[in-house]
C-alpha cells in the first residue's frame, strides 16, 4: 500500500468530514466531540479550523484521505512549549501499514519548528494506539479519570508526552 502524508488545506474540507465522521461514528469513546456536534458545523467552520490549525493526512495513490493528526500549540504565555498531537485516525485498512507511525512522525516533524513537547490524550482502554505512541516516543505521565462520558460510560484517559528535545528513548526526570 503506497501512501504520502501532507498538509491539509481548506481545499480537503470534505475529505476531512468524512474521515473525521467515520472516526467519531465508530469510537465515539475516543473522541470529546459526538458525530452529532460535529455534523452541525459548517464546511466554512471546518475550512477555517483546517487553516487555523495544522492538519496532517495519510494520502493513498488513488487520492483518498485514509488518516488525519491535528497539531496544535498552546497558546498561554508560560506553556508556548508545548504543542497538541489531537483528532488521531486511521482508516482500518491503513492500521498496520505504518502509515500512522508516518503521521505522526510528520506531525513531530512539523512541531520540531515550534514546541519541544508534544502531548496527546488517549482512552486508557484503547491499547493499540497507546502501543503506537509508545513506538513514536510518547510516554504515559498520568491518567485523567472520568475523562469523557460517553453512552452511559466514564472513560478515562492516559495523557502522553514526547520529549523533542530530548534523544529518542530518554526520559524527562521531572514528569
Amino acid at each position: 500500500m503506497n501512501y504520502a502524508i501532507r498538509r491539509l488545506t481548506g481545499s480537503d474540507v470534505d475529505a476531512y468530514r468524512a474521515t473525521r465522521l467515520e472516526a467519531l461514528t465508530n469510537h465515539p469513546e475516543s473522541y470529546g466531540t459526538s458525530p452529532e456536534a460535529f455534523s452541525a458545523r459548517s464546511d466554512e467552520t471546518l475550512v477555517t479550523q483546517l487553516t487555523q490549525l495544522t492538519y496532517f493526512g495519510i494520502i493513498t495513490d488513488g487520492g483518498d484521505l485514509a488518516g488525519i493528526a491535528a497539531f496544535a500549540i498552546d497558546d498561554g504565555e508560560r506553556e508556548r512549549h508545548r504543542g497538541w498531537v489531537m483528532q488521531v485516525y486511521v482508516k482500518p485498512a491503513w492500521r498496520g501499514t505504518g502509515a500512522a507511525l508516518a503521521l505522526l512522525e510528520a506531525v513531530a516533524a512539523h512541531a520540531r519548528a515550534h514546541v519541544i513537547q508534544l502531548h496527546l490524550m488517549v482512552g486508557a482502554h484503547n491499547a493499540p494506539a497507546i502501543r503506537l505512541y509508545e513506538k513514536a516516543g510518547f510516554t504515559i505521565y498520568g491518567t485523567d479519570p472520568r475523562c469523557l462520558y460517553v453512552n452511559g460510560r466514564y472513560i478515562d484517559e492516559h495523557m502522553m508526552v514526547r520529549f523533542l528535545d530530548e534523544a529518542p528513548g530518554k526520559t524527562n526526570e521531572n514528569v
